[in-house]
């Protein structure tokens, strides 16, 4: 397949297929530690005209978000590997390896590794817009070395930040 989108580019309108956007395995458009957690970005508002984000998580046991609310986007995940704690409104479950879960704008949610292990995951926005809450706050990755947990000025930053990407936190 031809790649006629680069990474940070608008998809290409003159392709005959389309504006297609390929993002060769071990890839991404850019890869940022999210605390502890390790999220790499392989479709962003800029190269699908705004319409996806689509990003492949490395999360560890304990790992996830507080509560929030997407009031613009919907959110939808498909776990690789793992088991996740889902929190629906007030009521939560645990989603494993091979299960999808789709949460729609508005709605009160988090996800957490109830695991021993590390788990992973493919999360997706639509509309794209909220990669670049995570890329403002997150510290691009580091071949070779480990994330840290979320720092004190991180997590205000979180609390700051949130308004602006369209985020509202809901403990």
């Amino acid at each position: 397949m031809t790649t006629t989108a680069q990474p940070g580019a608008a998809p290409a309108a003159n392709h005959p297929e389309g504006a297609v956007v390929h993002c060769p395995a071990g890839t991404g458009v850019k890869t940022v530690w999210f605390g502890d957690a390790i999220y790499s970005f392989k479709a962003i508002s800029e190269n699908t005209g705004g319409n996806l984000t689509l990003a492949e998580a490395t999360v560890p046991p304990g790992g996830g978000p507080p509560p929030h609310i997407h009031p613009r986007a919907d959110e939808a995940f498909y776990i690789l590997s793992g088991q996740i704690e889902f929190l629906n409104g007030e009521k939560t479950f645990v989603a494993g390896t091979g299960d999808f879960v789709f949460v729609p704008r508005g709605t009160r949610h988090r996800f957490r590794n109830v695991g021993l292990q590390t788990a992973h995951m493919l999360f997706m926005f639509t509309p794209a817009y909220l990669e670049k809450f995570f890329m403002e706050i997150g510290q691009e990755a580091r071949a070779g070395e480990a994330p840290a947990p979320l720092t004190p000025e991180q997590k205000q930053m979180i609390v700051d930040l949130a308004p602006r990407h369209d985020l509202t936190l809901a403990p």
